[in-house]
């Protein structure tokens, strides 16, 4: 407990950096997806959001979820979580909605390779609503970092 001394605040910046960083990757390649399963396959706009698609995922998406994973967890021994500390019942509750958060990751990131193959399983609705998943779920971590209901 409390490893990480005057390098805490440091680790905690950098989480909430690379948090920020995969929101807004998660909050854009949904809106990708319905643009691009909206062109028609094999166009060449399709192949665009193809390119598009990949760049994020690769450039911005996978490497900061890698981090915030990695960050969080190092918060989350440091405040004593894994030596049986008491009182961190909201921080369990944070890491299932950030497991379910990374779920979604996986499902968008399938969806765009089968989107690339000219192969779409949802409609554009589905789609749609499928987009506000990481906006509810930020809004329940946040709310369980912030308030600590319990």
């Amino acid at each position: 407990m409390n490893f990480l001394g005057n390098a805490y605040p440091w680790v905690k910046a950098a989480h909430v950096i690379f948090v920020i960083f995969w929101m807004a990757g998660m909050f854009m390649l949904p809106r990708y997806l319905v643009y691009h399963q909206e062109a028609v396959p094999g166009s060449a706009e399709a192949k665009a959001w193809v390119e598009r698609e990949a760049k994020i995922r690769h450039i911005i998406l996978t490497p900061s979820m890698i981090l915030v994973w990695v960050l969080g967890l190092m918060l989350a021994a440091n405040a004593g979580m894994f030596s049986g500390v008491g009182g961190l019942g909201w921080l369990h509750a944070k890491l299932f909605f950030v497991l379910l958060l990374s779920a979604y990751h996986g499902w968008a990131v399938g969806y765009a390779k089968k989107l690339a193959t000219g192969k779409p399983s949802l409609t554009g609705k589905q789609l749609r609503m499928l987009n506000e998943v990481p906006a509810v779920l930020v809004t329940l971590i946040v709310l369980l970092v912030i308030v600590r209901p319990f």
